[in-house]
């Protein structure tokens, strides 16, 4: 499977990608310029080194993610859950929620997800 670890530049990137796709790289170069201050050049060695990474396809000078944000967001949260909380989804949930209320609408959410999960 493809390495799916952004680096901070690499995910606001892709974040613009995600919003626009499938977006003319000439377009593209625009939006970064305004989003990000990144010079054309940047931009399209942004777009090189995805691709080389298997993450984006620049055909005919349009760019389309290979990758769903979804896909990142999965692999990123079970690297979190793994290298911060020994794996432990309880350990990280009793560390997030510390200090914190839930609303009844996000602890009914909750239970739902954690009711799914175990069917």
């Amino acid at each position: 499977m493809t390495d799916l670890k952004l680096f901070a530049a690499e995910r606001k990137f892709m974040d613009i990608i995600w919003e626009h796709e499938p977006i003319n790289s000439t377009q593209l170069t625009k939006i970064c310029l305004q989003k990000l201050g990144w010079k054309k050049s940047t931009t399209y060695t942004m777009i090189r080194k995805l691709v080389n990474r298997g993450l984006l396809k620049n055909e005919n000078a349009t760019v389309t993610a290979l990758v769903k944000r979804e896909q990142v967001q999965k692999y990123e949260s079970e690297t979190l859950l793994e290298q911060s909380f020994d794996g432990s989804l309880p350990v990280f949930l009793a560390t997030f929620l510390q200090d914190k209320a839930l609303s009844k609408e996000e602890a009914e959410e909750l239970q739902r997800m954690i009711q799914e999960a175990t069917k």
